[in-house]
């Protein structure tokens, strides 16, 4: 049975909120998406989203607002991260274990996605997908457009068209499509999922930065993952 997004994300964005905010807060940015699911109007869950957004930049501090939206991402399998975490436990090499997580990401374009030779350069040429662009302490990860759109992405020429179908969260596309305009805070549910790859390869807290979002009107959305 496929899981209920809107019921999911929105009690880690409970949670997280509790946790670092306490109850009162987060009983007021939350206010408005009881009973929210995949089934609800979109115009009311866009809506509540924008406003919560809102909220949270007002009453919330900017560490503060990156820790609670970092946990909200989606999370890369443990399991997959698995051989990483022991090669740099062995060597201590960030470029090892970095080299390894590009392998894995150009072999699930190939066998899982199965693009082409020509395509998937293109990808790597630009830096896209989980493994990014190793830069020093740095690791300059560009989102790959949604694996379900992306040769429409690819193929795609309006610009406005093309960013509201690159995010991965159903919520952005809709709201983008909408020309709805959502805090750019919410970006750091996005780059919560490089955080985690992460913090599990290494077993230490890194720290990440949203440089562009399609949300304030980038053509992509890029991370930086600052190294311990």
């Amino acid at each position: 049975m496929k899981e209920d997004f809107e019921k999911y994300w929105l009690g880690k964005f409970s949670r997280s909120m509790e946790d670092i905010i306490g109850k009162e807060a987060k009983d007021k940015i939350m206010d408005g998406s009881d009973g929210f699911s995949d089934s609800s109007d979109r115009n009311e869950v866009i809506s509540w989203s924008k406003r919560a957004m809102e909220d949270l930049d007002e009453l919330v501090d900017a560490e503060n607002r990156i820790e609670i939206m970092t946990r909200c991402a989606c999370e890369y399998p443990k399991s997959e991260l698995r051989e990483m975490r022991k090669k740099y436990e062995e060597t201590r090499s960030v470029e090892m274990a970095h080299g390894m997580l590009r392998d894995k990401f150009v072999f699930f374009l190939k066998d899982a996605l199965h693009l082409d030779t020509g395509l998937i350069n293109d990808i790597m040429d630009r830096g896209w997908g989980v493994a990014g662009r190793l830069e020093g302490n740095k690791i300059i990860a560009t989102k790959i457009p949604k694996s379900g759109y992306l040769v429409d992405y690819m193929n795609e020429t309006d610009a406005v068209k093309k960013r509201a179908i690159y995010c991965h969260c159903p919520r952005v596309r809709e709201a983008l499509k909408r020309g709805v305009q959502i805090s750019p805070t919410y970006c750091y549910c996005g780059a919560g999922f490089y955080k985690g790859i992460w913090e599990e390869i290494l077993q230490k807290p890194v720290k990440v930065e949203v440089l562009e979002s399609v949300m304030r009107g980038d053509d992509v959305c890029k991370i930086a993952i600052s190294l311990p």
